[in-house]
């Protein structure tokens, strides 16, 4: 045992223990063959739901448990110091696809769902776990493990889930191999080492709870009721500093629209994500052989190198960054029309490639602009909220489109009516919106910082009555 002690805790005391660890933990949890073909799953002969239930009945709870989860994820995941919330996804995971694996009818897939709700709401403590655990000269490098390893994980089981269709693999073993997958996670996810400290929350707390029990009595009672009153204005003054800080991170215009793209950007996406398989079944009904999956792998990895790409680009991203949103949202928009419009797979399958592909850089610019503007304590609050925003936004989206009893219950296609305001253009034309916010955001920031900088060079001329010290 004192040998493992001295294998086993130097790695962790490190940043390189950690960093495996979750890069492992990333991998496993993002490798779901099944996913690209979840739909077709749930409608073939295995589970034998129809279209309509998995539109109308069975994806909206994915979207609606999410947006009720968020806020108190967001709240108790820095208070556990992240760990404990990983599990908990890894667990959830593993729960969602069991049921999806061997249950039957609507109410286990919407179960299912449920369950994959929480653990996509916990994909924050993943985010801030690995900063707390590492020294801030590492954050750099660990984040791009740590993300190269969930790109490469979803590529991979998109992949392999294409290459085993394509040889006539049941989709059966799919959900099995993701099953593995996801519980090979859940066991990394056990021997994360534990943070000592948080990110937001200090040790304010646990510093009054020691004071308090020294200046104390021994009775149980009197201890317990101190530790109650200091827990409580510790939570008060962490609710106020919490308001303080969204009033500081938001007063900034620029992090403001920032904010607003990444979380009205976020809503598009996993609501064209979630509907575009129902799509295909429509374009192409019954083809076994659809290739969700490679369309899925190689968009991930071209938004990816997009991603990459972006970081590297020499532009004012201040002046020029909220018109390349706008601009780059509108060939989004295009794109989901056009894919929504054509009848043939193949058309359907470049345009969504085009629109993962384009989305991908431009919420990595919303990120690092925000990032830039930030103090490091906020990253999880301001990105935790456009998270929730994002998603309650996409329950309005979705209750309004999909809800059969109070929403338009606008079908994603009609063969025998396409000129109609389908799903598909009532999300391309949301984009088209966003687009025409920053063009029109875009021009006026450009035109504002051009002549604010020739009134300064006017200023500081020569010959101008302002000192050197003023200019």
């Amino acid at each position: 045992m004192d040998a493992y002690r001295r294998y086993y805790v130097p790695c962790h005391a490190g940043w390189v223990g950690p960093t495996v660890l979750l890069c492992i933990y990333g991998f496993c949890s993002m490798m779901r063959p099944i996913e690209p073909f979840v739909t077709v799953f749930l409608t073939g002969t295995y589970k034998n739901l129809t279209t309509e239930q998995v539109t109308s009945q069975v994806i909206p709870v994915w979207t609606y448990s999410r947006a009720v989860l968020l806020v108190p994820v967001l709240l108790i995941t820095d208070f556990l110091r992240y760990k404990p919330v990983i599990v908990l996804q890894s667990l959830t995971y593993v729960t969602a696809f069991l049921l999806i694996l061997v249950g039957s009818g609507v109410h286990s897939a919407q179960l299912a769902f449920f369950f994959y709700s929480i653990a996509m709401a916990a994909d924050v403590a993943y985010f801030s776990y690995i900063y707390s655990v590492v020294p801030p000269s590492y954050y750099q490098r660990v984040t791009g493990y740590v993300r190269a390893a969930i790109l490469l994980g979803y590529a991979a089981g998109a992949s392999l889930a294409q290459l085993l269709v394509s040889f006539g693999v049941p989709l059966y073993y799919l959900a099995v191999m993701t099953l593995i997958s996801v519980s090979i996670a859940l066991i990394t996810s056990c021997f994360l080492p534990m943070p000592k400290t948080s990110l937001f929350f200090n040790e304010a707390y646990s510093v009054d709870q020691t004071k308090s029990s020294v200046d104390v009595n021994n009775s149980e009672s009197w201890d317990f009721w101190v530790k109650s009153v200091t827990a409580a204005k510790y939570a008060g003054m962490m609710f106020r500093t919490l308001i303080l800080d969204c009033k500081k991170c938001y007063s900034s215009m620029a992090v403001l629209f920032f904010c607003i793209w990444a979380a009205t950007g976020r809503c598009g996406f996993y609501q064209v994500s979630s509907y575009v398989q129902v799509l295909w079944v429509y374009i192409q009904p019954n083809n076994f052989t659809a290739y969700n999956g490679g369309v899925d792998a190689i968009s991930t990895l071209s938004g990816a190198a997009a991603s990459v790409a972006v970081g590297h680009v020499s532009l004012e991203w201040s002046v020029w960054g909220e018109l390349v949103l706008g601009g780059f949202t509108l060939l989004i928009a295009g794109a989901l029309f056009l894919m929504d419009l054509t009848g043939n797979i193949w058309i359907s399958y470049t345009f969504f490639f085009l629109f993962k592909t384009v989305y991908m850089p431009l919420t990595t610019i919303c990120t690092f602009q925000i990032a830039k503007k930030l103090n490091r304590r906020r990253y999880a609050l301001v990105f935790g909220l456009n998270s929730f925003v994002g998603t309650v936004l996409q329950s309005v989206l979705t209750a309004v489109v999909i809800n059969t009893n109070r929403g338009l219950n606008l079908r994603v296609t009609d063969a025998s009516n396409p000129l109609i305001l389908f799903q598909f253009i009532i999300y391309a034309s949301y984009f088209a919106a966003i687009s025409l916010l920053f063009t029109v955001r875009g021009v006026y920031t450009v035109f504002h910082m051009k002549a604010a900088r020739r009134s300064e060079t006017t200023t500081c001329s020569p010959g101008s009555s302002h000192s050197p010290k003023t200019c």
